[in-house]
């Protein structure tokens, strides 16, 4: 392996990690904005930079498997596939989106951001051994259970997929827009 290689594996694994807890971080900001004005002011930032956000997160999830499929020569699996006919076209529609400044186009990016979850979901399962790869995997590619590298001891192909759909899920569907959040420039009502 090559030191480009090396140092992608392990920044793309960073950025998927980061992908993922800003996933979480999305989702715990809504359900406390209501009480954190904190919150609420960074849900408002995160719907107003929505499109560019799932831009940089399915064009950056497009170019890195790409990349290990094409230069590093990490032949992708039949479950890697169906990932990326999910992740593709998402890159695809947030292009058009940005450029049209179409805020309606999310609601394409979320079926396929679903499938494509739950297929690295179950890829995952299968690496870890939870689920046993089956023979059909192997008709077109590596088994599914053949895991190229793990960054940090767990990071997989699988997992950044994963990371990656769950970032454009909770972009695209978290809403912050009817939260009302408690006015603290008056004093609260004494009864």
């Amino acid at each position: 392996m090559d030191g480009l290689t090396a140092f992608l594996e392990t920044a793309t694994s960073v950025l998927a990690l980061v992908a993922g807890a800003g996933a979480v971080l999305i989702v715990a900001a809504r359900v406390l904005a209501p009480r954190l004005p904190i919150a609420a002011r960074l849900g408002g930032r995160v719907v107003a930079w929505r499109a560019e956000l799932t831009l940089a997160v399915a064009g950056v999830s497009t170019l890195g498997s790409l990349y290990f499929s094409e230069v590093a020569d990490y032949g992708p699996c039949r479950l890697c596939w169906f990932q990326r006919i999910a992740m593709y076209p998402i890159a695809l529609v947030a292009l058009v989106a940005l450029l049209r400044r179409d805020a309606g186009a999310r609601w394409y990016t979320v079926p396929m951001a679903v499938i494509g979850a739950a297929i690295s979901s179950y890829h995952l399962l299968v690496e870890w051994d939870v689920i046993a790869d089956s023979e059909s995997c192997a008709l077109f590619g590596p088994p599914c259970d053949v895991v190229w590298f793990k960054e940090f001891g767990f990071v997989s192909l699988a997992l950044m997929a994963l990371a990656g759909f769950a970032a454009v899920i909770a972009l695209n569907t978290v809403s912050f827009d009817r939260i009302s959040t408690p006015d603290r420039s008056e004093p609260p009502e004494v009864s």
